[in-house]
């Protein structure tokens, strides 16, 4: 569980990591993550030098993996085609690989072909929002891939899941969703499955704050658990604020996601990420003194 087999790069989970997000999207809800120009055809194509940028900076900054994406899954976005998808990271995965050989690097897909054409340009793991709800093929491409997978809650596509939100207990809901398609991943040849709630995906934010708070329960699978809380509307809309002044609410919620069991926290902002990780340890640490020197 603690360790992910990322190419032949291994990554290691015991100390809770940060993936930083870069989309290569014009439309992503915050504005700070969007790596995109029009040329003079009005074609909508990635601008290498800033996404290389951006990626050494967060590098920098401590992201133990960076999430490239290519498809806005925002509420309501459009849904682009896996053609338009790949033709918008055309170039990006080789020049990432190429310049930063010993990084890891995620494709943000639910098409199999992007995530697979994606694996062969140098991505090492596959984020899949839809859990392999929204192409068939996902699962048998992940697990002839030998990547690490993650498999995310949510219910319908971006476009219908604000209409999806009718549940009885939402956590229980939520944890049996993902032991019936962990089991899926396992028939699939999916070694390596980290578990995804998605916040903000088919919940409002009543559940939100429910399905945070009982976290822990998604333990019990034995999973890694990817929270992906950064500047999302539970965080702005409980403050009144928009997505680009909720850094401060997304540390408090990163800090509460790790105290209830998070492996990997995806982020915006990987060096305040990081920071919230750094002191968690520190907490932990000091409070397994005190057990030490209780039972000295």
């Amino acid at each position: 569980m603690f360790t992910l087999n990322c190419k032949g790069k291994l990554l290691d989970i015991r100390e809770p990591v940060v993936m930083g997000v870069i989309n290569v999207t014009p439309d992503s809800f915050y504005e700070g993550s969007r790596m995109m120009q029009t040329n003079i055809a009005g074609v909508e194509t990635a601008v290498i030098d800033p996404v290389l940028r951006k990626a050494e900076q967060m590098i920098h900054d401590g992201a133990g993996i960076i999430d490239i994406g290519a498809q806005s899954s925002r509420p309501g976005a459009p849904l682009l085609s896996a053609e338009e998808e790949l033709f918008r990271l055309t170039g990006v995965f080789e020049a990432l690989t190429l310049h930063f050989p010993d990084a890891i690097f995620s494709i943000d897909s639910f098409y199999s072909r992007v995530a697979s054409e994606a694996a062969a340009a140098g991505a090492s793991i596959i984020n899949d929002i839809s859990g392999g709800s929204m192409d068939r093929q996902m699962l048998a491409v992940a697990g002839r891939s030998g990547l690490p997978y993650i498999c995310m809650h949510m219910r319908g596509t971006p476009q219908t899941m604000q209409q999806l939100t009718g549940y009885e207990n939402v956590t229980l809901e939520v944890l049996d969703y993902f032991i019936a398609r962990t089991e899926a991943c396992r028939l699939a040849g999916i070694k390596d499955v980290i578990i995804d709630p998605g916040f903000g995906f088919s919940k409002n934010r009543r559940q939100n704050f429910e399905l945070l708070r009982n976290m822990p329960v998604l333990k019990a699978l034995n999973k890694p658990i990817l929270a992906g809380l950064s500047r999302k509307s539970m965080v702005y809309k409980t403050l009144g604020v928009g997505p680009e002044q909720a850094l401060n609410g997304t540390t408090a919620l990163n800090t509460l996601a790790l105290m209830h069991g998070a492996n990997i926290l995806r982020a915006h902002d990987v060096r305040e990420a990081r920071e919230c990780i750094v002191l968690f340890r520190e907490w932990q640490d000091a409070d397994r003194q005190e057990d030490i020197a209780a039972e000295a």
